[in-house]
């Protein structure tokens, strides 16, 4: 049983995507700040983060390197609306494994989430 955080301010959305994963056997948890889910990856075992880039607090970018550099080794995968490849380019230096633009088919981020998961 994998344990998922994901971490999306638009409720709506990520509403969508823990549907979308309990309904194929994850554990999800939600944030819906960068603040609240670095606390959360520090009290708690993921698998695996799926992280917004604009998130209020503390945005994705900060979440990114602050968790990389307290040696956590969890697939993150981007999941945002900054479709520049620049930005994508920038999340992959620093440590994400993966990178999906908003809108996206949910059947894509199965795809890639499993991808990532033993």
């Amino acid at each position: 049983m994998n344990r998922i955080l994901i971490a999306e301010d638009e409720e709506r959305l990520a509403a969508f995507i823990e549907k979308g994963l309990r309904k194929n056997g994850f554990v999800t948890t939600l944030a819906f700040d960068g603040q609240e889910a670095l606390q959360m990856s520090d009290k708690e075992e993921f698998e695996l983060l799926l992280l917004d880039l604009g998130l209020p607090i503390k945005d994705g970018w900060t979440v990114l390197k602050e968790l990389r550099k307290q040696g956590e080794q969890f697939p993150i995968i981007v999941v945002t609306a900054m479709a520049d490849e620049c930005n994508k380019t920038t999340a992959l230096k620093l440590g994400a494994n993966d990178y999906l633009t908003k809108p996206f088919k949910f059947s894509d981020l199965l795809e890639k989430v499993k991808s990532h998961l033993p």
